[in-house]
């Protein structure tokens, strides 16, 4: 689904937030200070609980109030990245990074939120600088190899390895290694140094990736095995049950394939992959209703993704509007988020926020009700 192209000022701002000119008594500052930390708390109790939905309300509003709170904001880019919307977390943790102080882990996130969006070169650069600052780290010469993954490979195992020259117990670069030289196509390398990754700790995602790379060989009992470690070191691990089920079913084994399958479907139910994977088995199994069924739920999750991260971006882009004070173009960016994914709670509260600044308070009403009626949690602020 294409990004609504509609009015330029949605378009623009997600990249600068625009801060009011004028500073604030010391007693207004605590206020505010003291209310973002208080949503923050909040959004974070509604996490735990599982409603990432009221929790990515709450964060961009205590975000908003408070642009200069590092946690605050690393934590936003966490949940937009979560969501699929990347320039927006992007922007998040850029405002992190730049915090003082800074939270630990901003700078890396924000290299790898740029890399994964697909501004490589901005991550590398990043990267480059932090190594030079400080070339002992073995931590930074191992975010420089994860900016290079994707778009140089020779470059990245270099910098992996230098990583590992300072710290040879540094389990994420022996395991990026791998990741790297599997991609690269030199697979019994790579097998190495997942083993050597695994012997240093034997974590989920190893045993998940050497699964992989067993599958990549043909080597479909020693993938099944290793798939098998995975979600027994990490029951939740809904990406190795998936693929637990498409190994599976390259097997042939039919019903151990629709189990595995089954599970990545309870532990991730708005992902499309485990609903294509599952229609193929059942169309194996000769189940063509099934199979059809299966396709059906696969399109709807897809499409209801692409319309979750296009709200969640015009979202982004209507909270910087309302944050610099154009409430008016905030509103027009909720609208069109809500017309997106009517569903995306978020676009509604965030809409009844602007509506009220807009002095439209039986509308603000109106929009908190439906932010409400979508998720109890998001009671309208007092």
């Amino acid at each position: 689904m294409h990004m609504v192209r509609r009015g330029i000022a949605c378009a623009v701002t997600l990249l600068v937030v625009a801060i009011g000119a004028t500073l604030p008594s010391a007693a207004h500052a605590q206020t505010a200070e003291s209310r973002a930390r208080q949503l923050y708390d909040r959004a974070r109790e509604l996490e735990q609980t599982g409603n990432a939905s009221a929790a990515l309300s709450l964060l961009w509003e205590a975000a908003g109030i408070a642009p200069g709170d590092g946690v605050i904001q690393d934590h936003l880019g966490e949940a937009l990245e979560r969501l699929g919307a990347l320039d927006a977390a992007v922007d998040a943790y850029r405002r992190a990074a730049d915090a003082h102080p800074a939270p630990t882990g901003a700078a890396n996130h924000l290299v790898l939120a740029l890399a994964k969006a697909g501004r490589g070169a901005e991550a590398v650069a990043r990267a480059r600088a932090a190594v030079a600052e400080a070339p002992r780290d073995a931590e930074r010469w191992f975010t420089l190899g994860l900016a290079q993954s994707d778009v140089d490979a020779d470059a990245a195992i270099e910098s992996f390895h230098r990583a590992l020259d300072l710290d040879p117990h540094h389990v994420l670069a022996r395991y990026n290694l791998g990741l790297v030289l599997y991609h690269a196509d030199r697979v019994d390398a790579a097998v190495d140094a997942l083993r050597q990754a695994l012997a240093i700790q034997p974590r989920p995602e190893i045993h998940y990736t050497l699964g992989v790379v067993r599958w990549h060989q043909g080597d479909l009992a020693g993938a099944v095995d290793a798939l098998r470690a995975a979600v027994a070191a990490n029951p939740s691990y809904a990406d190795a049950y998936l693929t637990l089920g498409a190994v599976l079913k390259a097997r042939g084994d039919v019903e151990a394939s629709r189990e595995a399958l089954a599970r990545a479907i309870a532990l991730a139910p708005a992902t499309p992959a485990p609903h294509v994977v599952l229609a193929q088995t059942l169309a194996l199994a000769g189940d063509e209703a099934g199979a059809r069924r299966e396709s059906a739920e696969s399109d709807r999750l897809r499409e209801q993704s692409q319309r979750a991260q296009e709200a969640a971006t015009l979202t982004a882009a209507g909270i910087a509007l309302l944050d610099g004070g154009d409430a008016a173009a905030a509103a027009d960016c909720f609208r069109r988020a809500a017309q997106a994914q009517d569903t995306f709670a978020p676009a509604h509260y965030q809409l009844g926020r602007a509506l009220d600044r807009l002095g439209q308070h039986d509308a603000a009403r109106r929009a908190y009700a439906r932010a409400q009626q979508l998720n109890p949690a998001l009671v309208p602020p007092r």
